[in-house]
């Protein structure tokens, strides 16, 4: 339950709402507890004028109209529908402000949760499913929001129930309110021994839930491969599984629910047989009324709704502490270290990987290892190697994505992170091996490289750059055609080029292209690499590539094995050297002869 106290500071928020929520809950409970009060004169004043054939003295205080049979009847009908109508309307004013208020909740967490996911590093994400992020962004505040609203609403509406009518009670008849009291321990402890166990399964059932909705995300995204492979059926029967696990966990919630429920009804039922049983014996000494054995049922009954639905909040505060537990994991994973003060404009001496060594956590093999190499503003600078070999690790490392284990990445003589992430990341031009593609029209995907609104003057000559400009008489709207999901509807090379030009368009310090050209043709290669050393006189291109093709004209090359740098030089040299950069040029030239 500790992890609910993580709410208060939502709450706090909004304690105005909570504050005029309470007073409406208090009066519509003194509106509710007064009606049994009203049928008890009502019937005894009845029995009176019936018995004596005489009129009790209240009603002599009325008007003629009042004083029969029917006109006792007739007040006590009207007195009791204007006191159910104003305990109706402010249980209306009562949700207004209580459920108000848990909206305002969930609109708020759901915007510091989206707002902190943005403010982790990659290895968060790299290390948790999607769906089980997008699970607790929804589901679980959906589940918090009914731990806001619904539940505090109840208990406070409970608390406010059960302190008026037992006060009434005690101060009709101590020792039969005790009698018809009886069954509650028993009620108490069960709702003890079962909310635990309930507790249990909802923490369960929120696991099993963001599995089923990482199954699902995960299917989505790769729809294109199982259809290849005709993997449906094996798709189909994994998710039943999964399916079925949920559905086991939550038949097994409500078998709890099953035998909590009706036990609390059959106690509640005890105390009503008790209350006949034991206000008879009264009546007849003459110690009660008849009035005062209907005005308490009419209380015990009123206590049943409250009573019975404690199982009902109970579940909704357990689930609630569950998906707050779940949210708080991830709220307290430490965001991306953001140290520096320094800014950033343009790159204008060099960059610098000093002593680099990298490992993804410490049980885990060496990604890189002692990397050193320069490189110059305004040149070019070619990574190549075999597979695995850490080359777009380093592309990450220079961006400050990853931090280096061990060593130091220098900018213009200053360590990365010792600089403002945010113009940091500015003067990057980033072309992803894995390209990323939004469901928006091709000028936005385009724009969202730009830094400012000037930057869309770009717009048109960043097209032409990427050699885009030629296929948009193909696009349905030209450059406003909306694209499919992670863009779908284009080809591997549409989407590098449009990646391409989304980077250049703000005419970067630092262009960055990770096998961003390794879908296109060689004649169009060939195009883009001239179209982009003509782009920005004043840019510094590093090009990551598996095919030498992409990298042969740079000043610079460095050829990476089993992360360490295994060969430097230009493409001459590296060839005179006759070692692994020369044997995959040799293999790759015979592969394009072939």
């Amino acid at each position: 339950m500790n992890s609910l106290l993580s709410l208060y500071n939502y709450i706090k928020n909004y304690k105005r709402y909570l504050l005029v929520g309470f007073i409406f809950i208090f009066l519509s409970n003194v509106f509710a507890v007064i009606i049994p009060p009203i049928v008890r004169v009502s019937i005894d004043g009845l029995l009176e004028l019936i018995k004596f054939n005489q009129l009790p003295d209240y009603i002599l205080q009325l008007p003629a109209i009042f004083q029969s049979i029917s006109g006792v009847a007739v007040l006590s009908g009207i007195l009791i529908l204007f006191s159910a109508l104003l305990k109706g309307i402010c249980m209306y004013f009562m949700r207004m402000s209580i459920i108000v208020m848990s909206r305002h909740i969930e609109y708020d967490q759901k915007n510091t949760i989206f707002r902190h996911y943005q403010l982790l590093g990659q290895d968060f994400f790299a290390n948790n499913y999607t769906g089980d992020l997008m699970n607790r962004i929804s589901d679980d505040v959906s589940k918090v929001r009914m731990f806001t609203g619904p539940a505090i609403m109840y208990s406070l509406n409970l608390l406010c129930m059960i302190v008026m009518v037992l006060s009434i009670m005690f101060y009709i008849d101590f020792t039969i309110t005790l009698y018809v009291l009886m069954p509650l321990p028993v009620l108490a402890l069960t709702i003890y021994i079962v909310s635990d166990s309930m507790n249990k399964k909802s923490d369960i059932i929120q696991q099993r839930l963001s599995e089923i909705t990482s199954f699902v995300q995960e299917t989505f995204s790769g729809i294109q491969v199982v259809k290849t492979y005709a993997a449906e059926t094996f798709f189909i029967r994994d998710f039943e599984n999964i399916n079925n696990d949920y559905k086991r966990e939550n038949m097994a919630l409500v078998k709890i629910n099953g035998v909590f429920m009706p036990t609390v009804l059959a106690l509640i039922g005890m105390s009503v047989l008790i209350t006949v049983y034991v206000g008879g014996n009264a009546v007849i000494k003459g110690d009660f009324s008849m009035g005062n054995i209907v005005e308490y049922v009419i209380y015990v009954n009123m206590l049943t709704w409250p009573v019975a639905s404690l199982g009902y909040v109970t579940a909704l505060i357990q689930r609630g502490a569950a998906s707050q537990k779940r949210i708080d994991e991830f709220m307290n994973t430490p965001t991306q270290k953001n140290l520096g003060n320094n800014h950033l404009s343009n790159l204008s001496s060099e960059i610098e990987f000093r002593d680099v060594w990298f490992r993804y956590n410490e049980s885990a093999a060496w990604v890189l290892k002692n990397i050193n190499f320069v490189i110059p503003v305004k040149s070019k600078l070619g990574i190549i190697g075999t597979t695995g070999s850490g080359k777009t690790t380093i592309a990450k490392l220079l961006m400050g994505i990853y931090s280096p284990t061990k060593g130091t990445i220098l900018i213009d003589g200053i360590p990365v992170q010792n600089y403002e992430r945010k113009n940091f990341n500015r003067i990057f031009g980033y072309v992803a091996q894995d390209i990323f593609l939004f469901s928006d029209s091709l000028k936005n995907n385009i724009l969202f490289g730009s830094n400012s609104d000037d930057d869309e003057m770009n717009l048109e000559s960043s097209i032409t750059c990427s050699a885009l400009d030629i296929e948009l008489d193909n696009f349905p709207n030209g450059i406003d055609t909306v694209l499919g999901e992670r863009g779908i509807t284009l080809s591997g090379g549409q989407k590098q080029r449009v990646a391409i030009a989304r980077a250049l368009i703000k005419k970067p310090s630092i262009l960055l292209i990770d096998n961003g050209l390794s879908a296109v043709d060689t004649h169009t290669e060939a195009i883009l690499k001239q179209n982009i050393d003509n782009w920005n006189s004043q840019q510094t291109s590093i090009h990551i590539s598996h095919r030498i093709s992409s990298i042969q004209d740079c000043q610079i090359i460095l050829f990476l094995d089993e992360g360490t740098i295994s060969e430097r030089g230009t493409h001459t040299a590296l060839l005179e050297k006759n070692g692994l950069y020369a044997e995959l040029f040799d293999k790759q030239i015979k592969n394009s002869d072939n």
